[in-house]
């Protein structure tokens, strides 16, 4: 089934690419130039949009039951007037300090049972019915006095959703999810393996959240715990939405989520909103090459993307340095433009800061934004600011465009949770995410188009499956990508793969559990190296795969049997020399391939993934031979495709473009064939479709 390319735009008020900012006026209050002058810069910078409100609380409603509406009337009035659009938000990322005082219930209780003083952000309870019932009048507010404004294009629900709560209402929450989830203590005590250090619960009333005085050793009760702050956070976000869709149905909710952030399963909130929208800092410049840095927060734009399978939005990035990395970089020269088209490329539809106009004080007030406390436009950063401003006008053919990707990588939250608790071969790190990005970074550098998607997501239209520590599968997850594989598929999978169920539950006929029979391999058993300790991963003479030489071998070495897989590369060191390392398993029409090892050598992974994509029939966004440093994405509407050629090498690259067609953007005029990119540089390409 060919994946849908092309969808509406984000909002009709606004058809074109977004730019612009969180904004803050309700610091400025006190002096209505700066206002004024604000107006005047989002023009001369291209800013389209604003996102406002975020933290608006004690100006919207400085005391409870008195709203001050005059100053938002004022502001939304002004942008209509100059054809700037806003995301309107909910306040509810911190709450005023009357509400604290008079309603402490909305403080959060830590997992140690203390309850938090008022202060910081995100600090009250999601289950609170205090908070719930302020949150939701506080909304019906916003919702009835500007749900039709025309400068509200959508919803920006509080801000970056994060944290938990241990109070009692959160306590007895916890017990009515697991009453819903399991129907009986019996089911419950069994699927936490309850009979271990005797911890049968008899009566739910025993069952508390995780604590470091209290159970923490649980594994099926800390997963399920974690699954519940999700849940949580998720029905507070619906809650928080409910009374502005009954305002205006039409009006698109997100909320801005954050980089590979751990403690919620993002697969859930996303559900909940009509859009996802992401907050991106990456630190450009700690090496002498960014391509590690693109790779990771490439990985995140197409898991933004993947979670609703359509564009996304980069809610916030900082168009110069933030305040709270170890080292504040400035970007160099280009940097701003090659780092906000990397989001445009993996499917965003904005390009949006944090923030408009750095604050006076307090803790965000060197944070980097695009007017700095000179209050003008003559520094390098508004100039950078709108020269993208100006490009991203002209890419309104772009909006809307999906990723043509044929390959998939599994990345799962819950896995992730299980895999940093499992106590397992290396408990000085496991590093899964680590590994999944490793996996994937080898597809990006060949410039191939990748989603990011659950196990229980669909698997139509791909062909190649990356299962990198797949430690928890469900059942009917490995059956689904059994049954990928029987029709045709290509999977790659790695070492810790299958080995326990959905309750953190080992598997008792064999790993990789429920791919055991599609992978061909039974392993065994499973070691941890220490840091330093090295072996080697031989790969055989007339492997397959066609691939030749030895690889050094780090960190987790799995000890595996074929069963029917060919073997590849075996191990060259210790006393399981000669075991495979490396298999493949043809099943029906399609084949598995096993690593059971983790490699040091980055090249293995770009020389394995190479011969897995040309035996998949994978296409890559542009078929050339790319830099180190440097990658090909792509964009496409079914009749063209857009290709962002994008150079983090930190030099100069020279990419031989190696096939007829292409032309450049912005003139239309033949590419040739050879593109030339400065350091930082990055170059948008169009063709006719290839599918």
């Amino acid at each position: 089934m060919a994946k849908k390319l092309k969808f509406p735009p984000v909002s009709p008020k606004l058809p074109v690419m977004m730019h612009g900012a969180d904004y803050n006026p309700d610091q400025w209050q006190h002096d209505p130039a700066v206002l004024e002058e604000d107006i005047r810069l989002m023009k001369l910078a291209g800013c389209n949009v604003m996102s406002v409100g975020i933290f608006a609380w004690a100006a919207l409603e400085p005391e409870e039951g008195r709203f001050e509406f005059g100053w938002m009337d004022r502001l939304l009035d002004t942008f209509a007037e100059n054809g700037i659009y806003a995301w309107l938000a909910t306040p509810s990322g911190a709450r005023p300090a009357w509400m604290s005082e008079k309603y402490p219930e909305v403080l959060r209780v830590g997992a140690n049972r203390v309850r938090n003083l008022h202060g910081m952000r995100h600090n009250h309870c999601y289950t609170s019915p205090a908070y719930r019932e302020k949150t939701r009048l506080m909304n019906a507010k916003l919702a009835e006095r500007y749900a039709h404004h025309p400068a509200v294009l959508g919803w920006h629900i509080s801000n970056e959703y994060g944290g938990e709560c241990h109070c009692g209402y959160c306590q007895d929450a916890f017990r009515a999810w697991l009453k819903e989830r399991y129907g009986s203590l019996d089911a419950l005590n069994a699927a936490w393996w309850a009979t271990f250090w005797s911890h049968t619960y008899t009566s739910w009333e025993q069952v508390e959240s995780p604590a470091p005085h209290g159970e923490t050793m649980v594994h099926g009760h800390n997963l399920d715990w974690r699954r519940f702050v999700t849940h949580q956070t998720a029905d507070f976000c619906r809650a928080e939405i409910a009374p502005l869709k009954a305002a205006n149905p039409e009006l698109p909710a997100t909320t801005n989520l954050m980089d590979l952030f751990y403690d919620l399963d993002y697969r859930e909130l996303a559900k909940v909103i009509d859009v996802v929208s992401w907050d991106a800092y990456p630190m450009w410049h700690s090496q002498a090459s960014d391509a590690g840095t693109a790779a990771w927060f490439a990985f995140n734009h197409d898991l933004f993307r993947s979670l609703k399978q359509q564009p996304f939005l980069l809610m916030e990035s900082t168009p110069s340095l933030t305040n709270w990395q170890p080292v504040s970089k400035l970007k160099r020269p280009g940097m701003h433009r090659l780092s906000s088209l990397q989001a445009v490329a993996h499917g965003s539809d904005s390009v949006q800061y944090f923030q408009w106009r750095k604050s006076r004080g307090s803790s965000e007030k060197f944070h980097g934004a695009v007017v700095d406390h000179v209050g003008h436009e003559h520094t390098r950063v508004f100039q950078d600011v709108a020269e993208l401003g100006r490009e991203l006008a002209g890419l309104t053919e772009l909006v809307g465009t999906g990723v043509p990707a044929e390959t998939a990588i599994v990345f799962d939250w819950d896995n992730r949770w299980a895999v940093n608790d499992a106590q397992g071969p290396r408990n000085g790190g496991l590093r899964y995410e680590q590994t999944v990005v490793q996996h994937y970074k080898a597809l990006w550098e060949m410039g191939v188009p990748v989603d990011v998607i659950g196990s229980a997501d669909p698997l139509d239209g791909y062909k190649l499956l990356i299962l990198p520590m797949t430690y928890l599968l469900r059942q009917d997850a490995g059956e689904r990508i059994e049954a990928f594989v029987r029709g045709g598929g290509t999977v790659a999978m790695t070492y810790w793969s299958g080995v326990v169920d959905e309750h953190d539950l080992c598997r008792l006929d064999g790993f990789p559990g429920p791919l055991r029979k599609a992978a061909g391999v039974w392993a065994e058993e499973i070691e941890g190296l220490h840091d330093g300790e090295e072996n080697r991963l031989v790969l055989r003479e007339g492997n397959p795969l066609g691939l030749s030489g030895s690889w050094r071998i780090h960190e987790i070495c799995e000890l595996i049997h074929a069963e029917g897989a060919d073997v590849v590369g075996e191990y060259g060191e210790d006393f399981y020399a000669g075991r495979p390392a490396l298999t493949v398993h043809a099943f029906g029409e399609g084949r598995v391939h096993y690593l059971a090892a983790r490699v040091a050598d980055e090249a293995f992974y770009g020389a394995w993934y190479g011969a897995l994509v040309r035996e998949a029939g994978v296409a890559r966004a542009l078929e050339a031979e790319l830099p180190p440093g440097v990658t090909a994405q792509l964009r496409s509407d079914g009749e063209h495709d857009y290709v962002f050629v994008l150079n983090f090498s930190g030099a100069a690259a020279q990419v031989r473009l190696g096939e007829s067609g292409l032309v450049r953007f912005e003139s239309g005029e033949p590419a040739g064939a050879e593109l030339a990119l400065p350091a930082h540089g990055a170059a948008l390409l169009k063709r006719a479709a290839r599918r």
